[in-house]
C-alpha cells in the first residue's frame, strides 16, 4: 500500500495540583452559633477544623462549628464594607493575614451536610422511579490487577484477550470462576482464584483481518495478580446510614459486573449501551443516524442498592461506503465534479479519527483509522516503490497489486495510519465501520431529528424502560448469577409530595394584583409588571432582507403597545427611522445607529436597540451581542423574521418581559418575599448566588472554559441579578476567579474576584451587606463534589474576609444537577389529577426519600410543567449548610424561586440563579474575537492561550450590561 511520511505531532497537558496538607488538629468544643446573624460569625474555612464524618442527623452541626472568635457581631445596622489593601503579605496568606487553606489529602477529612430530616410540606402522593432494587451479594468480591504485554490501548481488544483467557482456563487455572473485567487494569471475581499471581500466554486473531481472509495471530503475555478484597460489610453499613463514607471501590465492582454481559452484546459508550437492533436507526442527515440504547448505573440509595435504567439515544455514523457518505455529507453529487477546498476541509474534519475497512480485497476487510485527506486528487498521487526512489502512481499500484480499477480518480485519497507514516486509500475502496459514535457538533437539522427520536411521552418511556429490564434478563445473566446479584423487575414506588405554587405579586394598577399559578404556568392578562420601566430613546435595525419597512414598523408598533399594556412607559417613536443593514456589515451598522442616535438626542444614551434577524443568521446574533455588550454598551433585543411575519400576543408578551428586565425592571415578585415571610431569607439581608462553568464542545482541544457567577441584588425581593463571566483553562471545572489577589505597584497586594465584586454590588444596590449566603452551583458531577466544595467555599471565605475583618456570613452550598438519569412517573397515568397536560408529574413534585442518598442532604424536584417528552427533575445536593435549613425550608425556597424566572410566565426546571449563570456562561462565548471562533460561526472558540501559557481574558462588559446579559 502507498506510504507517505508524516511529521510527528506533539501534545501538551495542563495539570492542576492543589496544595495538600493533612489536618491533624483534634476536635474542640465551641459554642454553637446562633441563627439570624447573631452570635460570632464562622471563621474562614482555613481556620475551621475539617470534621470527620458524622453518623447521626442529630450531629448536624458538628464539624461546621464556628470559632469563639473576637470579631464583632454582624447585624443589619452595620453596613460598612472596608476593603483591605495590604502590602508585604507573605505568599499563601489571605487579605486578613490568615494562612491560605490547604486541601485535605482525602475525602474523609470533610463531611457533607447530613440530612436534617424529611420534608412534610405539600400534598402527599406516590410516584414511580426508574430505579430497580438490587439485592446485595453474599459473596466475597476480589480484585486482581491485569497486565497485558504488549500494551493495548483498545478496550475491545483487551476484552477479547481476557475472554479468550477465560475460555481456555476457566475450568482449570481459574477454578471455575467467571470473572468480570473493566477492559483496562482490573479483574474481579466472586471468591478467590486458586492463585495470587499467575502468567498466561494468550493468542488472539487480529481484529483488522477478515473472517475468511488470511488471519494474523498475535500473542499476548497476561499477568493476573491479587490486589484486594472488597468490604461488603462497609457497603451494608453505608446503605443502612450507619457510616457516611461510601465504599466507592465496592460499588464500582458491582457496576462492572452488571455491565459485563451488556458490554459483549451492545456497543458500550460511557455508562450507556447502544445497538441498531434495539430500535430501527433513524437517519439524521449528512451521513448520520440515531441509535437507541439504554443507560445503566448502580447507585446507593435509602432503599439499598438501586439499578438506575433509562433510555438513551446517540448519533452514529452510518456504515456506508465512504463515497456515498461524503455524497450525503456535502449534499451534492461528487462523482462527476471536482471538490472545492471548502469541501475538502469539511470532509477532512468529519472523517479524521473515523475507522474504515477496505472493500477491494474480497473477504479480507482490514480496518484503519483515518488520519487525514490528501490535498491532491488520486490520479496525481505518486510514491516511491523501492530504495532507488522509483515512482509509481496510486492508480497503477491498485490496478497491479489488487486488480482494482479506480473509477473516481478525481477524488482525493484517505490518509490512514499513525503520525509517522500515512497510507493512501482511495475513497471508493473503503467503507465506514459500523458502531462509531459521532462526537462532533450536530447541526440544527440533525439536532431536531435526534430530538424527535429521543422525545418520548412518560408512559412510552416507562414501558421502554420496563421492556429493557426484561430483555436484559438479569436473572439469567451468568455474571449476575456468579456474583449473587439479584435485580427486581419492578419500578420503585416512592413517596413524594407536591409543593404548593407561590403567590406572585403584580402592580397595584392592574386588575389582578396577585396571581396563583396553575400547574406551573400563568399569563399577563389583566396584570401589570410590578416595576415597569421607561424606554424613551430606542432604535431598530433590520438585518432581514425579506422584511419590508412597513412590516418592520407594524411589528415595532405592536411590540411597543404590548410593553405599554404590560406596565411599561414606552415612547412609540424610535429616535431614528428603522435602519436596514446587511448581516456582513453588522459592526458598521451598529456603530452608525449608535452614533447617529446619540447625536440626535444631544448626547443622551440610546436605551434599547431592537434588531430583526434572519431565521438562519449564522454568526450574526453572536457578533451583535459581542459588539453591543463589550464595545458600545447597548442593551439589545433580537427578534427572528418568522416572529415578525407571524405576530402572536404570546410572543410579544414574552419579549416585553425580557425588555423590562433588561431595562432594570421587575416583572413579578413573590408575595412571601415582599411580606418578609421566607424562612432564613427574609429575616436578614441574604444574597443568592448562581454559578456554572461551560466547556468547549467535543473536538475543541484548546478553547477555554467559561465560568459565570450571578448574584441577587434586591433583597428581600430576590428577583434582580447581576452577573460576571471569565475565561479559564480548558475544561477546568473549578471557578478560578471567584477570589483573586494581585500586586499593584502603588497599592500593594489587592483583592478582587467575582464573589467580592458581587458582594460589593449587593451592598451598593441595597445599602446593606449580606449576612447570609446561599450558593447554587450548577454543572458539577458527583466525583467533583469534594474538590469543588473545598476550593470554592474557601474562595467565598476569602472574598468575604477581604472586605472586612471577621466578616464571614454563614454559607449554604448547593449543587444543582440536571445531567442525571432519574425519571419520575405518575403512579397512574390515567389519573388526570396526578399529571399535567403532557402526562408528566405535576410541577412542585419533590422526592427526598427511598431513591435519594442514604445519609446526605439531597432531593429531586420537578418544578416545571412538561411541554413534550418526559420531564427531568432537577437534583439538588446540599453539600454545606451553616444556615441550618430544614428539608422543607430549602425545598420550598428552591421551588418558589423557580417561579421568579424573568423571561416567561412559567415555572422553570432549574432554580433561576443557576439558570442565569448557565445562560451567562453560554453568552460569553460570543465575546471571543471573531478570528478565534469556529468555522461554522458558532460561539465556540479556538485557542486563546497567551504567550505565558495562560488564558486570554474575555473583553470587559460594560457596566449597564452586567445586570442583564443573561436575560438574552
Amino acid at each position: 500500500m502507498p506510504v507517505r511520511q508524516m511529521r510527528e505531532g506533539s501534545e501538551q497537558h495542563i495539570v492542576i495540583k492543589p496544595h495538600l496538607q493533612n489536618p491533624m488538629n483534634g476536635a474542640k468544643k465551641v459554642p454553637r452559633a446562633v441563627q439570624n446573624g447573631k452570635g460570632s460569625p464562622p471563621p474562614p474555612l482555613s481556620q475551621q477544623e475539617l470534621p470527620h464524618n458524622q453518623t447521626s442527623p442529630h450531629a448536624r452541626n458538628k464539624g461546621r462549628r464556628r470559632s469563639r472568635g473576637g470579631g464583632r457581631k454582624c447585624d443589619q445596622g452595620d453596613v460598612l464594607m472596608r476593603p483591605i489593601v495590604t502590602s508585604g503579605v507573605e505568599n499563601g496568606s489571605t487579605m486578613c493575614g490568615e494562612k491560605e487553606m490547604s486541601y485535605p489529602t482525602s475525602s474523609k477529612s470533610l463531611s457533607f451536610a447530613p440530612r436534617p430530616g424529611y420534608g412534610q410540606v405539600g400534598t402527599k402522593c406516590i410516584v414511580k422511579a426508574n430505579h430497580f432494587f438490587a439485592e446485595l451479594p453474599d459473596k466475597d468480591l476480589n480484585q486482581y490487577d491485569v497486565s497485558i504485554t504488549p500494551e493495548v490501548s483498545s478496550k475491545a481488544v483487551n476484552r477479547s484477550i481476557i475472554a479468550e483467557l477465560v475460555r481456555l482456563y476457566k475450568e482449570s487455572d481459574l477454578g471455575m470462576r467467571l470473572p468480570a473485567y473493566d477492559g483496562r487494569k482490573s479483574l474481579y471475581t466472586a471468591g478467590p482464584l486458586p492463585f495470587s499471581w499467575r502468567e498466561f500466554k494468550i493468542k488472539v486473531v487480529d481484529d483488522e483481518d477478515g473472517v475468511n481472509g488470511s488471519k494474523r495471530e498475535r500473542e499476548y503475555r497476561v499477568v493476573i495478580k491479587f490486589v484486594a478484597r472488597a468490604n461488603l460489610h462497609h457497603l451494608g453499613q453505608f446503605l443502612a446510614g450507619k457510616c457516611a463514607d461510601a465504599p466507592q471501590e465496592t460499588l464500582q465492582i458491582l457496576d462492572i459486573v452488571l455491565r459485563e454481559l451488556s458490554s459483549k452484546r451492545f456497543c458500550p459508550i460511557g455508562r450507556s449501551f447502544f445497538s441498531p437492533d434495539i430500535r430501527t436507526p433513524q437517519r439524521l442527515g449528512e451521513g448520520l443516524e440515531s441509535w437507541c440504547g439504554f443507560y445503566q448505573s448502580i447507585r446507593p440509595t435509602q432503599m439499598g442498592l438501586s439499578l438506575n435504567i433509562d433510555m438513551a439515544s446517540a448519533a452514529f455514523i452510518e456504515p456506508l461506503p465512504v463515497v456515498e457518505y461524503v455524497d450525503q455529507l456535502l449534499g451534492k453529487d461528487i462523482l462527476s465534479r471536482q471538490l472545492s477546498d471548502a469541501d475538502r476541509i469539511k470532509i477532512k474534519k468529519v472523517l479524521r479519527g473515523v475507522k474504515v475497512e477496505v472493500t477491494h480485497r474480497g473477504s479480507v476487510r482490514r480496518k484503519y483509522r483515518v488520519s487525514g485527506l490528501t490535498s491532491q486528487p488520486t490520479r496525481e498521487l505518486v510514491f516511491p516503490v523501492d530504495e532507488n526512489s522509483t515512482m509509481k502512481s496510486v492508480v497503477e499500484y491498485f490496478q497491479e497489486m489488487y486488480g482494482f480499477t479506480i473509477k473516481y480518480s478525481h477524488l482525493p485519497c484517505l490518509q490512514v495510519g499513525n503520525q509517522k507514516k500515512a497510507n493512501y486509500l482511495p475513497m471508493e475502496a473503503c467503507k465506514i465501520v459500523e458502531g462509531q459514535r459521532y462526537t462532533k457538533r450536530l447541526n440544527e437539522k440533525q439536532i431536531t431529528a435526534l430530538l424527535k427520536v429521543t422525545c418520548q411521552r412518560p408512559r412510552d418511556r416507562e414501558n421502554d424502560i420496563l421492556q429493557t429490564i426484561q430483555q436484559n434478563a438479569y436473572d439469567q445473566d451468568p455474571y449476575a448469577k456468579e456474583f449473587g446479584i439479584k435485580i427486581s423487575e419492578k419500578l420503585a414506588s416512592v413517596e413524594a409530595r407536591i409543593l404548593p405554587a407561590p403567590w406572585l405579586k403584580y402592580n397595584e394598577s392592574g386588575k389582578e394584583k396577585n396571581c396563583l399559578p396553575q400547574v406551573g404556568q400563568w399569563n399577563m392578562m389583566n396584570k401589570k409588571m410590578i416595576n415597569g420601566m421607561t424606554v424613551s430613546q430606542w432604535a431598530c435595525i433590520n438585518f432581514s432582507r425579506s422584511v419590508q419597512d412597513s412590516v418592520a414598523r407594524t411589528f415595532c408598533n405592536e411590540l411597543v403597545q404590548m410593553c405599554q399594556v404590560s406596565g411599561m412607559e414606552f415612547n412609540p417613536e424610535p429616535v431614528i427611522p428603522i435602519y436596514n443593514a446587511k448581516s456582513e456589515h453588522v459592526e458598521k451598522a451598529l456603530k452608525y445607529v449608535y452614533h447617529v442616535s446619540t447625536n440626535k438626542t444631544k448626547g443622551k444614551e440610546l436605551e434599547l436597540l431592537l434588531a430583526i434577524l434572519p431565521d438562519n443568521n449564522g454568526s450574526l446574533y453572536g457578533d451583535l451581542k459581542r459588539i453591543c455588550e463589550t464595545d458600545l454598551g447597548l442593551i439589545s433585543q433580537c427578534c427572528l423574521t418568522k416572529h415578525v411575519f407571524k405576530i402572536t400576543k404570546q410572543y410579544l408578551a414574552n419579549v416585553s418581559l425580557k425588555i423590562n428586565v433588561k431595562m432594570g425592571g421587575r416583572n413579578t415578585v413573590l408575595v412571601d418575599a415582599v411580606s418578609c415571610r421566607i424562612p432564613l431569607v427574609s429575616d436578614i439581608p441574604t444574597i443568592i448566588f448562581g454559578a456554572d462553568v461551560t466547556h468547549p464542545e467535543n473536538g475543541e482541544d484548546s478553547s477555554p472554559s467559561i465560568a459565570a457567577v450571578v448574584a441577587s441584588q434586591d433583597w428581600p425581593e430576590l428577583t434582580k441579578y447581576a452577573g460576571l463571566v471569565c475565561a479559564q483553562a480548558h475544561r477546568q471545572e473549578l471557578i478560578q476567579d471567584l477570589y483573586k489577589m494581585w500586586h499593584d505597584p502603588v497599592r500593594g497586594l489587592v483583592s478582587g474576584g467575582m464573589i467580592r465584586d458581587l458582594l460589593i454590588s449587593f451592598r451598593k444596590a441595597t445599602g446593606q451587606k449580606p449576612l447570609r449566603i446561599i450558593f447554587y452551583r450548577d454543572g458539577v458531577s458527583e466525583g467533583q463534589f469534594y474538590q469543588v466544595l473545598l476550593y470554592e467555599l474557601d474562595a467565598i471565605r476569602k472574598a468575604c474576609a477581604s472586605l472586612e475583618p471577621n466578616y464571614q456570613p454563614p454559607v449554604t452550598f448547593i449543587v444543582v444537577q440536571k445531567r442525571h438519569h432519574t425519571r419520575l412517573f405518575a403512579n397512574n397515568h390515567r389519573d388526570r389529577n396526578s399529571t399535567d397536560k403532557s402526562g408528566n408529574i405535576l410541577p412542585g413534585t419533590v422526592v427526598d426519600s427511598k431513591i435519594c442518598h442514604p445519609t446526605e442532604f439531597d432531593f429531586y424536584l420537578c418544578s416545571h410543567a412538561g411541554i413534550q417528552g418526559t420531564s427531568r427533575p432537577a437534583h439538588y445536593h446540599v453539600l454545606w449548610d451553616e444556615n441550618n435549613f430544614t428539608a422543607d425550608g430549602i425545598q420550598s425556597l428552591t421551588n418558589n424561586l423557580c417561579y421568579t424566572y424573568a423571561r416567561c410566565t412559567r415555572s422553570v426546571s432549574v432554580v433561576p440563579p443557576a439558570y442565569y449563570a448557565h445562560l451567562a456562561a453560554f453568552r460569553a462565548r460570543f465575546y471571543m474575537e471573531p478570528d478565534l471562533q469556529q468555522e461554522n460561526g458558532s460561539s465556540g472558540g479556538g485557542s486563546r492561550a497567551t504567550r505565558a501559557g495562560g488564558v486570554k481574558p474575555l473583553p470587559a462588559l460594560k457596566e449597564n450590561v452586567k445586570r442583564v446579559m443573561f436575560y438574552c
